[in-house]
């Protein structure tokens, strides 16, 4: 369906009268609501995310997408900022649509753009880069030249960058990768642990993108022991831009390890910067909360008996060299030698609410407290006045124990170790957390399901194969920055700025088959459904500080359900404690960002996606391309699915990012599908396989997830076997009598191919449809004319929630387990837009509003005092599945039917 028939369509939905109970919308009495207030964002431009350009500009990469047929490949274009220069820009497609026109593409500008406040891409020649970025290749090595840094990289050994240079000089060398193992959780004085060392070693060096403006380098390897053991593979990207004295920096680690023996101890970053300046002239800043800096010299001089002059503390303070030694007070400069040098800097952060630094002379000696604060930055200047690094990571606090070492601050070879797994904190334990209370049976495993909605399974609950990534930063200058200058720096660390496309914009080109409109609240029902579906977003995002979901295997998720008893999250119950996807949050909040542009809603989507695309799935091991059910720890529950790791939830952010990483996770799940044959996700319940020796597949949470799988690898790469793949599968469900309603085929990997069981009833399960199945079938629809199976489809969703008469003369039978009524209400007016049908658009209203009563609640409750740690808001009626699939029915009953609401 195009645009001109969503039109058309919703034109004749305009002429159904309302008539339904969402009429009667009331809000629950609670506290004040507060709706966000939305960056105003034109049509046709670009625009910064959080609205002001940042103060500092590195370069940047960002996607946007375009209608069918608007752009063709290979097309040039051009960057018009706003003040109407013509700025360079890299331009590379990252989808296409059926037709071979360009879908997404992705854009990359250089530092120091000045793009202001809002700017347009479109077609034309783009002018050039005065300094491009130029990558060389010498067989061994490789060189990365930006125009104002230099940077050297051999393709084996242990560095992942030999050399860092700027004006000639060099000004940091030997980056690595380092950690510590032990052979215990715990070391205790009677039963020491072994402590081990390792660091990276590198096993292939490949040059993914050479310039003019973005230049890529992507390193592959593993961590490699004192004892030589290999492990921890690693995959790491440096990022370049023209005119940048930044390198961005993307580091993942899949856990291989053997959870009773290998507890990691430490994990981080390391390298060297080269110290030329006097003692005096060097210095340490790290930067704290918001803008607050802690900043001191290996060598103070303020704060003495003796007075060295006003200008000489001045320019220390400011980080800019002193005046010759010669004109300080000769009390002062006589007796340098007494004063102590601070070698060694520590800034711990080990928990989400404090951080502390100390100091000491050196090794042998104490350390000195030398200030707390709530929550650091995790961005540290090293070096002089002639130079240094200023580096940090992204997510610093929220991803703790983190730690940033300072060593050998007065020596002409300091060292600098960013630890992402902080050593001072105890050893990473990801063991699961009870011994299997006896479940040995399948019959045992479902009735402990029974109470703490866990589906255990021993042996199953293995991290074996879980992922993270850290992100870092480099910055090679050629002077102290001032204090000013480094806060405004760290803010692009800590949350990198975002260009985005307007609402409008995203609705127009038709991507995701415009399953979204835009907010509004022209009406009291539609005001009351836009409110809420803004709460919803502004609720979780309070949540996640209150019940403090940060830490380095945590952030980004958010709870199951909640304990009102308790009033906490059921944190510690089975299935109810982290989402991991469940029920689709992360559609929700891509899709609630589609149509506001709001950045909160982003950043919680993307911070969500971050987490899950790489701590939700395997990526190695028996169960790699699958995810993991909700449960206590995200690698927990025995039900290892494609419901959790499709490409369904990621594409958006890869999409609007280009991230990298979220790319070669889209890769992985490719042909995730092949572990349907060696793990039965139905295996507990359904003991005997109707095809034996053949795999099976489910309509919903497998059918849909692979779908989205194929369909993402097709729209980015034009590869028309995906294609092939989607319109045979699509032939078999439409062709089968049952279509949807068959619930499951047998499946065979190797040729991708749906077996129709033989001689099966209708049957309905309402996790079918809620994972994405809902989105994935409408974009299959627009994009792949198979009638039998839009035929299918339109029949499951006007028959899901039908009466039991309508399904009884339909099907010659009734359905049970035909739940979460709202979550379909969606798909009830999917098909009432697709045939023009008044009854099933009303239908489909009432269904949005069953489960509420009439009433669509918002607001939440302060709770404080001796019955909670800490005050929280509470709205203990909202689950996260219920706000996910309230919210995804709310925005795309809007989309299709909110005419009705006029």
């Amino acid at each position: 369906m195009n645009r001109r028939d969503f039109i058309k369509k919703s034109a004749f939905i305009a002429s159904i009268p309302l008539g339904l109970s969402v009429a009667n919308t009331a809000l629950a009495k609670s506290s004040a609501i507060t709706i966000p207030r939305l960056v105003p964002r034109q049509s046709g431009y670009l625009s910064w995310l959080e609205g002001q350009a940042p103060a500092a500009s590195f370069g940047t990469t960002w996607g946007q997408p375009w209608a069918q047929g608007a752009l063709k490949a290979k097309q040039a274009l051009k960057l018009t900022s706003q003040t109407g220069q013509n700025i360079p820009l890299q331009t590379w497609p990252t989808a296409y649509w059926p037709d071979g026109s360009i879908k997404w593409t992705a854009h990359a500008v250089p530092a120091n753009a000045n793009l202001g406040e809002q700017f347009k891409v479109e077609k034309g020649q783009s002018s050039s880069a005065t300094t491009p970025v130029v990558v060389n290749d010498n067989g061994d090595q490789i060189t990365v030249d930006t125009g104002v840094i230099h940077c050297s990289l051999l393709k084996a050994g242990h560095n992942i960058i030999e050399r860092l240079s700027r004006n000639g000089k060099t000004i940091a060398k030997d980056a690595r990768l380092v950690g510590l193992r032990q052979d215990k959780a715990e070391s205790e004085p009677e039963n020491p642990a072994n402590i081990e060392q390792f660091k990276s070693k590198l096993n292939k060096v490949t040059v993914e993108k050479s310039g003019p403006i973005k230049a890529v380098i992507k390193i592959e390897g593993v961590h490699q022991t004192t004892s030589k053991r290999e492990w921890l593979p690693f995959t790491l990207r440096l990022m370049f831009y023209a005119g940048d004295s930044n390198i961005n920096i993307s580091h993942t680690f899949i856990y291989d390890g053997d959870d009773q023996t290998d507890f990691i101890k430490g994990l981080g970053l390391r390298f060297n910067v080269v110290q030329n300046d006097e003692l005096y002239n060097r210095h340490i800043r790290m930067v704290g909360e918001e803008h607050g800096l802690w900043g001191e010299s290996p060598q103070g001089i303020t704060g003495l008996r003796r007075d060295p002059g006003q200008a000489v503390k001045d320019a220390q303070i400011a980080g800019i060299a002193t005046p010759p030694l010669s004109s300080w007070d000769e009390r002062v400069s006589s007796r340098m030698h007494w004063i102590p040098v601070w070698n060694d800097f520590t800034l711990s952060q080990l928990s989400a609410n404090g951080f502390s630094i100390k100091k000491r002379t050196k090794a042998g000696h104490a350390w000195i407290d030398a200030d707390q604060g709530h929550r650091a930055s995790g961005v540290t200047y090293l070096g002089g006045v002639s130079g240094g690094v200023l580096f940090g990571m992204r997510d610093f606090w929220q991803l703790h124990p983190v730690q940033i070492d300072i060593r050998n601050a007065g020596q002409p070879l300091s060292e600098a170790t960013l630890w992402f797994w902080s050593p001072e904190a105890p050893a990473m334990d990801v063991r699961f957390y009870h011994d299997g209370l006896g479940q040995k049976t399948y019959d045992q495993q479902l009735d402990a399901l029974n109470i703490t909605y866990e589906d255990y399974e021993p042996g199953m609950g293995s991290a074996y194969g879980v992922a993270r990534t850290t992100d870092f930063s480099l910055n090679v200058l050629d002077k102290t920055p001032s204090r000013e200058e480094i806060v405004e720096l760290a803010d692009n660390v800590r949350q990198p700025p975002q260009v985005i496309a307007a609402p409008e914009d995203f609705l127009a080109s038709g991507v995701f088959a415009s399953m979204f409109s835009l907010p509004d609240r022209s009406t009291p029902q539609k005001r009351a459904i836009e409110d809420r579906l803004a709460w919803q977003v502004e609720f979780y995002r309070n949540q996640v500080d209150q019940h403090h979901w940060y830490g380095f295997w945590n952030y980004g998720d958010i709870m199951h359900t909640y304990d009102a008893d308790r009033h906490v999250w059921r944190y510690d119950i089975g299935g109810y404690a982290w989402d991991n996807s469940e029920l689709s949050p992360d559609l929700w909040l891509w899709l609630s960002f589609l149509r506001t542009g709001d950045a909160n809603t982003f950043r919680l989507a993307e911070d969500m996606t971050r987490h899950n695309r790489d701590v939700d799935i395997y990526h190695a091991g028996k169960y790699k391309g699958l995810g993991t059910r909700h449960n206590v720890q995200h690698w927990g529950c025995s039900a290892k699915q494609l419901r959790i790791s499709t490409a369904a939830y990621r594409r958006f952010h890869y999409y609007l990012t280009a991230d990298e990483r979220t790319g070669d996770v889209l890769n992985e799940v490719v042909n995730a599908d092949e572990a349907l044959a060696s793990l039965n996700a139905t295996r507990k319940v359904a003991r005997v396989n109707p095809l034996p020796g053949k795999a099976t597949m489910g309509v919903g949470t497998d059918f849909g997830s692979a779908a989205a799988n194929w369909l993402t690898a097709w729209e980015r790469t034009g590869d028309k076997r995906y294609k092939q793949r989607l319109e045979n599968a699509m032939k078999v469900i439409g062709a089968h009598p049952n279509g949807f309603f068959a619930g499951a085929f047998g499946y065979e990997p190797k040729t991708k191919t749906l077996l129709p069981y033989p001689e099966t009833k209708p049957t309905i399960s309402h996790l079918n449809s809620v994972f994405g199945l809902i989105e994935i079938c409408a974009e299959l629809n627009q994009l792949i004319d198979v009638p039998e199976f839009k035929a299918a489809w339109l029949r499951y969703g006007r028959f899901y929630s039908a009466s039991k008469a309508e399904q009884q003369a339909e099907f010659g039978m009734s359905f049970r387990g035909n739940s979460l009524t709202v979550a379909h209400s969606r798909l009830t007016a999917y098909v009432a837009m697709q045939v023009d049908d008044n009854k099933l658009a009303k239908r489909a209203w009432s269904e949005f509003n069953k489960s509420s009563g009439s009433k669509i609640t918002i607001g939440t409750n302060r709770v404080s005092g001796p019955i909670v740690l800490n005050p929280v808001d509470e709205a203990s009626w909202l689950s996260t599945n219920d706000a996910a699939q309230w919210g995804l029915a709310a925005i795309q009953n809007l989309a299709l039917i909110g005419s009705t609401l006029d």
